[in-house]
């Protein structure tokens, strides 16, 4: 079985940790495919073989990967996401960085983890895209984001106007720093520090969260992700920024932007006993008050 490795930093505290999960791979037979760059960084740290598979693309996925490991913390997952695109391989987030909504592994219970995965042992939970589309291809064929796609300023302090329309109906003007459509995935990202609602996967839904908006009565709200979105900037400055996943692009005033759900979705491998709830309560400390 050949399984895709992904990850972007190796720290001292790493080491061990990466020489462990090679460790299990080997004893479990799998051959790693390790991405290009983190290869040349595993050969020097933890003496992986130059001869190593390696791969470089999405299109390395197309055929001959059956799994893919993301190491790291929930950027890494998103990261990786880019890679497996619409090949339907199925990915784990193994968590070595600090929250971990996706990557939500953690490096204690890695031998568990991988046991019973070998085993089959697990259930796939599907997760939606984002998708965006502008007429001068801002983001080329990296146009689809597991997270959010965000509208907003730039260099200045003043505010923007975001033109938002629901399947070409008029929805509203937000006044604000800026706008977020989240998908379920990205409703524990960057949306719900604005204030939006955690919306569970499975949920066929995008959610459209003000950043900073001016008029306190206009609230994050839930829209059927079947509906396409289009969004146009407006204020005192020539220059707005694009966001995808976190990856910025300069969009001008008046550009229009068209939100649509991707056509595939991404295999995320989950435990009967490590479910979306659980990770959600034990994440946001709910229930963790003396008054309890």
């Amino acid at each position: 079985m050949n399984v895709a490795v992904y990850g972007r930093k190796v720290n001292k505290l790493d080491v061990a940790y990466y020489n462990e999960f090679l460790g299990i791979l080997k004893d479990f037979g799998w051959n790693p495919v390790v991405e290009s760059r983190l290869k040349e960084i595993l050969v020097k740290k933890v003496g992986l073989p130059e001869t190593t598979d390696e791969f470089t693309s999405h299109k390395d996925f197309k055929s001959g990967i059956d799994l893919s490991f993301s190491i790291g913390g929930d950027g890494t997952f998103i990261q990786n996401v880019k890679f497996i695109r619409d090949s339907q391989v199925p990915v784990l987030g193994i968590n070595t960085g600090r929250l971990g909504f996706l990557s939500n592994i953690s490096k204690e219970s890695l031998e568990e983890a991988m046991d019973m995965v070998y085993q089959k042992k697990f259930v796939l939970q599907k997760r939606s895209l984002i998708r965006i589309e502008t007429d001068d291809n801002l983001f080329g064929d990296d146009n689809v984001a597991l997270n959010e796609v965000t509208l907003q300023k730039k260099d200045t302090s003043s505010m923007i106007t975001v033109h938002a329309y629901l399947d070409d109906k008029y929805l509203n003007s937000y006044w604000a720093d800026g706008l977020i459509v989240a998908t379920p995935s990205g409703s524990t990202a960057y949306s719900l520090s604005c204030g939006g609602p955690i919306v569970t996967p499975g949920c066929q839904v995008h959610i459209l969260t003000p950043i900073a908006p001016h008029n306190l009565n206009v609230r994050p709200m839930a829209v059927p992700d079947h509906m396409p979105i289009k969004l146009s900037i407006e204020g005192r400055e020539r220059k707005y920024l694009c966001s995808l996943d976190g990856t910025s692009k300069p969009i001008s005033q008046k550009q229009e932007v068209r939100v649509y759900k991707a056509n595939y979705m991404i295999n995320v491998i989950k435990f009967e006993e490590n479910n979306f709830l659980d990770t959600i309560r034990n994440k946001m400390h709910w229930g963790i008050d003396r008054r309890n």
